[in-house]
Order: structure tokens, then sequence, then C-alpha cells
């Protein structure tokens, strides 16, 4: 078995500097965190460890610490001003690349646009971008462009995380639907995202079997699980090291590992580390492994 793992996998900037206000917040006193600060549960456990507890961002006062953090995927104008206005000490650990879609937002509103969101309905970052715009439309797939009200302009942005395919994608669709519209679009997928899309590309032409590591409710990490299974391949999206099952990797596979950008550096070392382990186990109980010693007897034997 190969192993190959990908030229860009794993945490991003925004994520890492999220951690690292968060610990810095939790270091000062007693701290909140206002959602999951990313989608990983081990960097859930980790902040456990450090006392940070955890409320809604929608119910304001409901924390009983008075430090309070915004998590990374960010949140709307409303609800950031309405914990400040509360009397909370509000740590803003937003990603810079999501507070620009949330000005691209802004932009498209103020030029009169219909707005629409490319995104996951429901996802926290979508719910923070249309919080302050509720006239915003959400566009998951083509199915949802069939609804859009009729508009003379269409201003488009994404969520940070969606396949920049697919985005490109919907935004020639809408304009196929409406030929007479004026479409706006705003590329607002992140560049760590646009990266490790491209990486997934290369790990699909390369090997058999995919390995995706990170949170299940991590929407970017759930996208490069989706382009994997697009290509036909074989795609097995974990946590967690202890996750991987030997049954997964047939002898001589070829096996390509990438992660989301919430996934820890160590989750990807252990995850590695175990590839390796059952590597090396498949080629101990392989037959050609188990005659070795009777070959080199034999070539011993004529020399």
């Amino acid at each position: 078995m190969t192993i190959t793992l990908a030229d860009h996998y794993g945490m991003c900037f925004g994520v890492r500097d999220a951690l690292r206000k968060t610990h810095d917040t939790a270091a000062a006193g007693p701290t909140t965190v206002l959602g999951e600060l990313v989608h990983n549960p081990i960097v859930q456990q980790h902040l456990s460890t450090l006392g940070v507890q955890r409320a809604h961002l929608d119910a304001v006062g409901s924390s009983e610490t008075s430090r309070v953090v915004i998590t990374a995927h960010g949140a709307a104008d409303r609800d950031r001003q309405a914990w400040r206005t509360a009397g909370y000490q509000v740590t803003d650990t937003t990603c810079p690349l999501v507070k620009k879609a949330h000005h691209a937002l802004a932009q498209i509103t103020a030029q009169g646009c219909q707005a629409i969101v490319i995104g996951q309905p429901g996802h926290v970052e979508v719910r923070g971008l249309c919080g302050d715009f509720p006239q915003a439309v959400v566009v998951e797939d083509e199915a949802a462009l069939q609804d859009l009200p009729w508009a003379a302009h269409y201003g488009v942005v994404s969520q940070t995380t969606q396949p920049i395919a697919k985005v490109l994608d919907l935004v020639r669709k809408l304009e196929q639907l409406h030929p007479d519209a004026k479409v706006t679009f705003r590329d607002t997928v992140c560049q760590p995202t646009k990266d490790r899309q491209v990486a997934m590309d290369r790990l699909c032409q390369e090997n058999d079997v995919i390995i995706v590591i990170g949170g299940r409710n991590s929407n970017n990490t759930r996208q490069l699980s989706e382009t994997a299974r697009r290509a036909g391949l074989d795609v097995h999206q974990i946590e967690t090291a202890a996750e991987l099952q030997p049954a997964w990797f047939s002898p001589g596979c070829r096996t390509g590992v990438t992660a989301g950008t919430s996934t820890l550096d160590e989750t990807v070392q252990a995850v590695m580390a175990r590839l390796k382990q059952i590597a090396a186990a498949s080629r101990a109980s392989s037959p050609i492994h188990r005659l070795a010693p009777v070959i080199q007897q034999a070539i011993a034997a004529f020399a």
C-alpha cells in the first residue's frame, strides 16, 4: 500500500488565529464560546479542558461568563452588537476571509441587487452572512435557482468553504435562467478551500482510496469527501485515527490522505502513523513476504 498526503491539507490560518485568541481570552478569565469555535470535536474537547463553556449566539444573555467569543464562522453585526449592549466583553475570532464575504454582501446589497448567497442553508456562517441582510436568498443547488424571485440585477456571493467549481457552475446557470438580468458575482470562496480542493483533485487522479480527516459537521471537510465520491473513489471521512479499519485497504492499493481546514496537525500525524502500521501489517501477512526467507535460503544454497 502506498500512502500520499495532499499538497494542501488541514488547519488554515483563520482557525489557528481563532484558537489562539480563544486561548488568550480563557487565560484571562472564565470564557464562553457562542457556538462551536470550529467544527472539530477534538478542538471542542480541548477547550473543555481549559474550562471554556458554550452558549448560543442567538440567546443573548445566556452566557454565565462576562467574556464571550464569536466563532471563526462569524456572526451578523446585529448579534455581535447585541452581546456588547448586554454588557459582555466580546472577543471576535471571525476569519478575515469570512469578513470579506460579509463586506461583499453589504456592497451588492447597497447596489440594489437581489442578493444571493451560495451555500448550505442553516450553516452558522451562512446564518451570519444573511443575518443583517434578510432579503438575501440562500441557494445550495440548481433546484433552488428555480425558486428565485425575478430581479433586474442579481448579486452573488458564496459561503467561503463552497467548492469554487460548484459556485461558478451555479452562477452560469443563473445567467442562463435570467438572460435579460444583470448578474454580478463576487468570488468569496477562501483560498485555503480552493487550495485543498485542487490538491484533492490531484489525489483523486493518483489514488484508489481517499481518507478525509475532519469534523462530520464541517462543510469544507464534507465537500472534500464529496469531490472524491464524484470521482468514483472509495472515500472514508474520519475524525480520529482510531476510526481507520484495515479492511478498507486491499493489497497494493494507493491511498490518498487530506484534512479539512479545522483539523489539527496532530490528528493528521496520528492518522498517517496508523496508516503506516496498517500497511506494514499487510506486508507482513502477504504470501510473498512470508516466502521471502525461503527464497533467500534457496538463493544462498546456489551461491
